[in-house]
């Protein structure tokens, strides 16, 4: 492990607007890695100011270019962080004392999620948006998943799960409702070509179905009616996905 206890990785596709602010805060990590996933911008010179731990490549699966980006890392415990996400002071110095003192391989941070400049804390979920991810975990004991989008994880056997984080990150998901379409179309196009690689794409009636359900599960069990009209609009998305995902896999040629 050469010493290092903390590595930091992120990994990146054109990201020259937000990287260097990303950066800023990883400083209480003993290294910063960062993957560059196809970058044709300037994300690769901003990079280099951080580190000499710089990777340069393209990956097709989200899945694929998270574990290069794991596999990089030299620490005892990796830090998992988005170009979009900022980590604050007081989390760095949490972050030290749990790798520091933690009986447990993999820790939940809590997400504060901002459209524009506003907090809109409730309703996330339903893989349309995080309240909190296994951001901190011990090298080795998480992999994710070959998905394009939203890969799931696997967990080593006897791997444990402590308490959640007190500090939050800062996650400045989108800019404005044109971002949150932007998104949803993103997202479902991606996993519509998933859907197809795995050869079952589902059928009509269960993403119907999906749609009122997932709704439900975000605008009323997490709370988004809180939110007013982003609330709203979240538990539409989140409802929406799966169904718009089916759509593009049943009726869209693949690309």
């Amino acid at each position: 492990m050469s010493g290092i206890k903390l590595s930091a990785v992120i990994s990146v596709r054109n990201e020259e607007a937000q990287l260097a602010e990303c950066l800023d805060g990883l400083s209480f990590a003993d290294e910063i890695v960062v993957l560059l996933d196809k970058c044709t911008d300037g994300s690769g010179d901003i990079a280099r100011k951080y580190t000499d731990r710089v990777i340069d490549g393209a990956w097709e699966v989200e899945g694929d270019r998270r574990n290069a980006g794991i596999e990089a890392c030299r620490g005892e415990w990796v830090f998992e962080i988005d170009a979009d996400e900022r980590a604050s002071e007081e989390l760095g110095r949490e972050v030290r004392n749990v790798v520091n003192t933690t009986a447990f391989d993999w820790h939940e941070i809590l997400v504060d999620n901002y459209i524009g400049g506003k907090l809109v804390r409730w309703g996330w979920g339903a893989s349309y948006g995080k309240a909190a991810y296994p951001g901190l975990f011990k090298k080795g004991v998480k992999v994710w998943g070959r998905n394009r989008v939203h890969p799931p994880l696997t967990w080593a056997a006897g791997a444990s799960k402590g308490p959640q984080l007190k500090n939050r990150i800062r996650h400045l998901v989108d800019r404005n409702i044109s971002d949150m379409i932007r998104r949803l179309d993103s997202y479902s196009t991606a996993k519509a070509k998933d859907l197809r690689q795995s050869g079952d794409i589902g059928s009509m009636a269960s993403n119907v179905r999906r749609i009122f359900s997932r709704f439900i599960k975000c605008y009323v069990f997490r709370k988004g009616y809180r939110e007013g009209g982003y609330g709203f609009l979240i538990a539409l998305f989140a409802g929406l996905y799966p169904m718009l995902s089916y759509l593009k896999a049943r009726l869209e040629e693949a690309d």
